[in-house]
């Protein structure tokens, strides 16, 4: 919907096509679907599930064997975003590298878009 011909609305990264390949898998599901709500003291957070049916309103991005899907509601906040799945020896999961993010709040979990995409 918010889409440039010829360029895919998200890029995955190796390691995460890996990851949601590997959840894909095991739950049987479709693919991953994307999106963000209101919530967390930065203002909005990301969502995320493994689902078992496309929206025909999704965008959808395949990458080696990944499906991700972005909920309608989300694309114009998720355009230009790279997913990558990074582990540590505290922690492991998904990454967004979001060029629409303005700010984030200290513990990650939410995040702040420019004003001019409407998420006020």
């Amino acid at each position: 919907m918010f889409g440039i011909p010829g360029k895919q609305a998200v890029s995955i990264t190796s390691k995460a096509a890996a990851q949601i390949a590997k959840l894909m898998a095991q739950d049987g599901s479709e693919g991953l679907r994307i999106g963000v709500k209101k919530g967390g003291c930065a203002g909005m957070e990301y969502t995320m599930e493994y689902v078992n049916e496309i929206n025909a309103m999704d965008e959808v991005v395949e990458t080696d064997g990944a499906r991700v899907m972005i909920a309608p509601m989300a694309q114009m906040f998720l355009f230009g975003t790279e997913i990558d799945y990074e582990t540590s020896l505290l922690e492991s999961g998904f990454k967004f590298r979001n060029p629409n993010v303005v700010d984030a709040c200290g513990c990650g979990e939410s995040i702040k878009f420019d004003d001019a995409l409407g998420a006020k």
